[in-house]
């Protein structure tokens, strides 16, 4: 077992059979982009808030069971269609995106 802060990106690949073939085909797409790519980076945020990984800490039962299994478990529990998982998604990759527009504070001083 190994519990992370933040839904970890090794474990994308691993949610693919927990779908539809809709799913399969988006989490293949999205385990082919490079380290550090903004739409994999997009999957974690989108990961961490549905699984609400900010929440977890390791006296919860989440922690217990690990990353992977909380990881599927959320995937394969969400009562919405796999349309609306993977609209969650582009949500967070807009947010992602719309956030690296946006000049830093650093940068303005």
């Amino acid at each position: 077992m190994h519990t992370e802060l933040l839904f970890p990106p090794r474990l994308i690949p691993c949610l693919a059979t927990q779908r539809g073939e809709k799913w399969q085909q988006f989490i293949e797409q999205i385990s082919n982009k490079p380290v550090g790519d903004r739409e994999r980076r997009a999957f974690v945020l989108f990961m961490a808030r549905l699984a609400n990984c900010m929440t977890c800490h390791s006296d919860t039962w989440r922690a217990h069971q690990g990353c992977e299994q909380c990881s599927k478990q959320t995937i394969r529990k969400f009562r919405g269609s796999d349309e609306e998982l993977i609209a969650l998604y582009q949500m967070a990759l807009d947010e992602l995106a719309a956030s690296q527009l946006m000049p830093s504070e650093t940068e303005e001083s």
